[in-house]
């Protein structure tokens, strides 16, 4: 397979202002957050990024603006958190462990989904080595935040994801554009799939179109139903309810 994730590290973003990740968080943190997710061709996300140049910025850290994640995400032996997806219920969650390979740095992130499809985002701290486990803090802390105590201790590890990210502000808007390449996923017997070669395109805002949205509107680009660990469950999982990624599933991701 050709390295998509190759265009981002060598060209793309190369002639973008950087910003680092303290300024970025300052700036633009967004844990509260509509999201709207894109898979797009080396081609379209040339055009995107080179149409909206001038008013972005790219994280950069130790000289490196491309960087390797992680994430393991959790659910219940029933699936709640998959089903809660698949049929759009209205109180939604995730809970993952996200790991920045580059740094050796691990965060416990719970994102619920609400009223009007607002993304809330909460985290933690969690032990480097332990992506796939939830201890008794971790347990506690996925309890207060869905005010469910119960959840914790029923949750287990599902699907592993690793992927390339490069991500980009746009601080006149308050908006943040992220850049996903070279997905793979695997599951807890280690069934595994991977997307062609493509880029998962991100944009998060406060609620309203970002000026990526926008332009990728006007280009007849639409948003898809896409969900890292939903569809790449369905992916390795045919017997789950998969209908609302039917489509993103058939025309993007193989196995491997």
């Amino acid at each position: 397979m050709n390295d998509p994730g190759a265009g981002v590290r060598f060209g793309l973003v190369d002639g973008l202002a950087p910003i680092s990740l303290s300024d970025l968080d300052a700036a633009a943190s967004l844990q509260r957050r509509r999201d709207r997710k894109y898979i797009l061709t080396g081609a379209e996300l040339g055009d995107l990024i080179a149409d909206l140049a001038p008013r972005l910025r790219v994280l950069e850290i130790s000289r490196r603006r491309t960087f390797r994640y992680q994430s393991i995400y959790f659910d219940t032996s029933d699936y709640e958190s998959y089903r809660g997806a698949a049929h759009r219920r209205r109180r939604r969650f995730k809970v993952r462990t996200r790991t920045y390979l580059d740094t050796g740095t691990s965060m416990l992130e719970v994102k619920t989904k609400g009223a009007g499809g607002v993304t809330v985002k909460t985290r933690q701290p969690h032990p480097l080595g332990q992506q796939a486990v939830l201890g008794g803090k971790a347990q506690r802390f996925v309890g207060e935040v869905m005010e469910r105590p119960d959840l914790g201790p029923r949750l287990h590890p599902m699907l592993e994801t690793t992927y390339d990210r490069t991500t980009l502000v746009d601080l006149a808007e308050v908006a943040r554009l992220t850049i996903d390449a070279c997905l793979v996923c695997t599951n807890r017997v280690g069934d595994r799939v991977q997307l062609d070669d493509r880029y998962i395109v991100e944009t998060k805002s406060r609620g309203s179109l970002s000026p990526a949205d926008r332009r990728l509107r006007a280009q007849g680009i639409r948003p898809e139903n896409l969900s890292k660990y939903c569809t790449g469950l369905a992916a390795t999982n045919p017997a789950l309810p998969s209908n609302k990624w039917h489509r993103t599933l058939h025309r993007h991701f193989r196995s491997r």
